[in-house]
């Protein structure tokens, strides 16, 4: 996301008025597919996040070029949302506006967002036993997996759920053991 309260300032309307629009037209969870898929897009392709923030650029251009990559992915309702954000100068947040969308929507289902940083990638098998755990630790109704592999963990993995850090990386455990020997 964008850092600053500007950004926020703007980003979280944005998201308001299309989690409006996805619940009057039952289509929070089609929005939030659509949402990941632009995060995806934009993470993926620095090329087009350049192109869609360049200011020599003009908007039809931008336009014409967006309806191609989203027209057969996306909902005509997210293009149209997309299509304002250039009409009204605001392409910039659309990362953050995505990411307040994905928010508002996890808030909607009662399901907590789970970061979790292994040394190798987890198997179903492990995604679902932190899923049981997250589950059990917040009694929220469901839990999203956001996982990403750091081999300098050393091994287990780190699971962030809020502002609560589950530290089970052996790198964490020599750090706490150095910090303890430090003590005594």
């Amino acid at each position: 996301m964008t850092s600053g309260s500007v950004s926020a300032e703007i980003a979280t309307p944005y998201a308001e008025a299309l989690m409006s629009l996805a619940k009057e037209n039952n289509l929070t969870d089609r929005m939030g597919d659509d949402t990941r898929f632009l995060l995806e897009l934009l993470e993926n392709s620095p090329d087009l996040k350049q192109f869609l923030n360049n200011p020599l650029v003009v908007t039809d251009k931008k336009k014409a070029a967006l309806r191609q990559l989203l027209a057969d992915r996306v909902h005509a309702y997210t293009l149209n949302f997309v299509m304002l954000l250039l009409d009204r100068k605001r392409i910039a947040f659309l990362e953050d506006m995505c990411e307040v969308y994905l928010d508002l929507l996890r808030e909607l289902k009662q399901t907590v967002l789970a970061k979790v940083t292994s040394t190798v990638e987890l198997n179903e098998q492990q995604k679902q036993a932190v899923r049981d755990r997250v589950l059990a630790m917040t009694q929220a109704q469901g839990v999203e997996l956001q996982t990403q592999v750091d081999p300098s963990l050393l091994g287990g993995m780190v699971v962030e759920v809020g502002s609560q850090v589950l530290d089970a990386s052996v790198r964490g455990q020599l750090r706490r053991l150095s910090l303890s020997m430090q003590v005594a």
